[in-house]
């Protein structure tokens, strides 16, 4: 559920151009150019990430015995 939310973060943030900012500042950081797909496959990381921590932290149990 996490990985939904931060792209659909993502994509509202695109709405105020977020994304050019983040890729301006990814350049400027890491001398490497990126495209708005990095941009989403960044938050998509990012939803992982904390899917994979209420995963071990047993959260997605409770809702699977639950639902």
């Amino acid at each position: 559920m996490a990985i939904i939310t931060f792209l659909l973060i993502a994509w509202i943030l695109t709405w105020f151009k977020f994304q050019h900012l983040f890729i301006q500042a990814f350049k400027e950081l890491f001398k490497r150019e990126i495209t708005s797909a990095s941009y989403y496959f960044v938050f998509f990381c990012i939803g992982l990430f904390g899917d994979l921590i209420l995963f071990i932290q047993g959260s997605y149990e409770m809702i699977l015995i639950d639902g």
